[in-house]
């Protein structure tokens, strides 16, 4: 098992803005084959250090995540729409 998480930093951490990044990758669901988990949460705390919203994942390979990250939906829905949302963000692989 391999698991892709990500931190998000909205350029504008709103609730309205955070349920929308959230929307967004909940909509993987589904659409991805080698996608076998996915778990999106939005900050509750929101404290200096906190990311605003995080995306775990989980595939049987890193070549399948890898297959992942360059799939249409990933590409043209997720990132085309999350991206511009986005101040920054972190990823842990393992």
């Amino acid at each position: 098992m391999f698991t892709h998480i990500v931190f998000f930093k909205l350029a504008d951490p709103t609730q309205e803005n955070a349920e929308k990044a959230k929307n967004i990758l909940l909509a993987m669901e589904g659409q991805i084959p080698q996608l076998k988990y996915l778990e999106v949460g939005v900050d509750l705390l929101h404290t200096q250090r906190s990311y605003d919203v995080a995306l775990i994942t989980r595939f049987d390979s890193k070549e399948e995540m890898d297959a992942y990250q360059v799939h249409p939906f990933h590409v043209e829905h997720v990132l085309a729409n999350l991206k511009p949302m986005l101040q920054g963000s972190a990823a842990v692989d393992y």
